[in-house]
């Protein structure tokens, strides 16, 4: 409870989950940005002056002018038309433009609600705004390392930046939940377990993002096994255990694969322990998160069948969306009811 007025909480709970809309879409076109390769189509970090797009065929020249300068251009991209450019481009500057419409609707209503209410009361919420400021830098940080010796960005970079994205949504998540949940249960399980569960799907997510930032979902497209076999014929399993694996394309496919199996049997074991012991107060959000994990998984699966294929990949990260927000709302009732007392 942010307030005793319950016309500022309904006006806070309001934004906030205008704020997770937006930022769902902002992963859904930063998924796109990726799959359509337009990622490195803006070579500069415009704060202010990117805020328009080119308005005249001049700007448009000078855009492109500077992406031919960068080795995307020169190796990969080097018969590139000004039409196809302008298609790279319109989804970078969206990408960037969601970004900035973000912290501005993020800081005018948290400056406001500063007046409303008590400034300590919404510590939580500055730390969000502080992490949307810093997730702009590393989405420029991500952009810089494609612009010299490379013609992508670094997985390690886009997978940084796609779980911040993540942290964030899932902190606005939480806060709302604060505010429009009320209802605390006595019979309930350890947090450790679905905050465990959590943190699996966040690396989940971040291996995820190697496997797109290395094209790793074009490769071995068979399932169950890969290829001919469970483990890439392409590789030796003492290459498993060594740090380059997570730049081996075809190991970090594997890895990205099988954590989805353990994620799935640590599922099933919450589940039995859950309806073993009637807890039935936990059945609906547990449903709820198990109908996404399978929904996923089949997402996965077909998103390898089909080469990656933009559509199937672009719902296997909007799926993904709506995998953390179960988990985070597990997560939330569990926890809560552990530290109220029952009404």
């Amino acid at each position: 409870m942010y307030s005793e007025n319950l016309r500022v909480n309904n006006h806070i709970s309001l934004w906030l989950i205008s704020m997770f809309i937006i930022i769902s879409i902002m992963i859904v076109v930063g998924g796109l940005t990726r799959l359509t390769d337009s990622g490195l189509s803006i070579t500069q970090w415009q704060l202010f002056s990117g805020f328009l797009p080119p308005l005249n065929s001049s700007q448009w020249t000078m855009y492109f002018d500077l992406y031919k300068k960068i080795p995307e251009f020169k190796l990969q991209n080097y018969d590139m038309t000004m039409s196809e450019f302008k298609v790279i481009f319109w989804w970078e500057w969206a990408h960037r433009f969601l970004g900035r419409l973000i912290g501005i609707s993020f800081l005018i209503p948290l400056i406001y609600f500063s007046f409303k209410i008590k400034f300590q009361k919404l510590l939580s919420l500055y730390f969000v705004f502080i992490l949307i400021c810093f997730q702009g830098f590393i989405g420029w940080y991500m952009v810089r390392s494609g612009l010299v010796d490379r013609v992508d960005v670094s997985h390690f970079r886009l997978s940084v930046h796609l779980i911040i994205a993540f942290i964030i949504l899932s902190m606005i998540l939480w806060n709302y939940l604060k505010l429009k949940v009320k209802i605390y249960y006595q019979n309930t399980i350890n947090s450790f377990f679905p905050l465990t569960f959590l943190i699996l799907i966040f690396l989940q997510i971040i291996i995820g993002a190697f496997v797109s930032g290395m094209d790793a979902g074009k490769i071995y497209n068979s399932w169950p096994l890969m290829g001919n076999s469970f483990f890439p014929d392409d590789n030796v399993l003492i290459n498993l255990f060594q740090i380059s694996a997570l730049s081996d394309p075809s190991l970090v496919q594997f890895i990205h694969r099988n954590l989805a199996y353990f994620i799935g049997f640590f599922y099933l074991c919450i589940f039995f322990y859950v309806y073993k012991n009637k807890i039935k107060n936990l059945y609906k959000s547990l449903n709820v998160l198990g109908f996404f994990i399978i929904l996923q998984i089949i997402l996965g699966i077909f998103t390898l069948l089909y080469g990656a294929q933009i559509i199937i990949a672009s719902m296997h990260q909007i799926s993904s969306i709506f995998l953390v927000s179960s988990c985070i709302y597990f997560l939330f009732i569990n926890t809560k009811s552990n530290l109220q007392p029952s009404n």
